[in-house]
């Protein structure tokens, strides 16, 4: 009788591993955003391994909801504005987990002043066209009645966009997030705004996911809600050893400049029943959101 428990238990234990091991895997397409932290931590610490979810980082915004487009992941960390362009094209994305909202980590630099950029004839505007980066300069440009025929799109990814020059002889506007605004101030670029003082422009990060995956594998997402509050809670908590896991992410920023960009943000991971209420304009659905 002993033995045939023992082979019971070995059994149980060896159908447990290879049902684990079996389990599908998750894939996550995000992009270089300090809101995006918390993700970065979790891959770090084997924490998204143990889940068998696998996180592909991208340069850009658009790169990223690229990748969700074309099937080639199953989520997607998204603003309201992607959330919105991969809904009219795929029809199956719900966003599930709210992550942060901007506080200043988006922002319209330039190396000229408010006055020269509504003088000027031309603004060569560097940004990510399919993005939120639209959202926020068409919101700067109406707020300062700055006239849209004068600006001259150029769509690049952030990577792209670190090689502009600061040329004087041209005017130059410049939409981007952080950590990309810091190496682009070193070469005198100065911040004119941001989402700290365009209220008009609330920019919400979250993870998405196929409708699929929810029904199929909600208490997997759950588990997945808990890791990216746990990592939350050590970036507040113990900033300095979630900045040794995720600097490499970052641009390999300084601890001075991640302590910095971390304040441009607020994390929403535990949202109010006013922002919930809030964000339903922005098409989300707040029964669909885990907390």
């Amino acid at each position: 009788m002993l033995n045939f428990i023992i082979i019971f238990f070995t059994m149980l234990i060896s159908f447990t591993a290879c049902s684990s091991q079996n389990e599908k895997e998750i894939t996550i397409a995000t992009n270089q955003w300090i809101g995006y932290a918390p993700l970065f931590y979790a891959n770090e610490t084997g924490a998204l391994d143990t889940l068998h979810i696998k996180l592909f980082t991208n340069v850009s915004l658009a790169e990223a909801a690229d990748l969700y487009d074309i099937g080639k992941v199953d989520m997607v960390t998204t603003t309201q504005h992607e959330y919105n362009a991969l809904k009219k094209s795929t029809h199956d994305i719900v966003p599930i987990i709210l992550i942060d909202r901007s506080n200043g980590g988006d922002m319209i630099l330039a190396n000229k002043s408010l006055q020269e950029l509504k003088k000027a004839n031309k603004i060569y505007t560097y940004l990510e066209v399919d993005s939120i980066n639209n959202e926020l300069l068409q919101d700067f440009i109406k707020h300062n009645n700055i006239d849209k025929n004068k600006i001259i799109y150029i769509n690049k990814d952030q990577k792209q966009i670190q090689d502009v020059r600061n040329e004087k002889n041209k005017t130059i506007l410049i939409v981007t997030y952080s950590p990309y605004d810091i190496s682009l101030k070193k070469k005198g670029f100065k911040e004119l705004a941001s989402t700290k003082e365009i209220q008009s422009l609330i920019v919400v990060d979250s993870l998405c996911a196929k409708n699929t995956l929810i029904q199929n594998d909600r208490q997997r997402l759950i588990a997945l809600k808990k890791v990216i509050d746990q990592a939350i809670d050590t970036i507040q908590q113990d900033p300095r050893a979630s900045y040794e896991k995720v600097k490499k992410y970052l641009s390999n920023m300084s601890y001075n400049d991640y302590m910095t960009s971390l304040h441009l943000i607020k994390w929403i991971n535990k949202p109010s029943a006013e922002l919930l209420d809030y964000i339903q304009r922005y098409g989300y659905s707040k029964e669909n959101i885990i907390q």
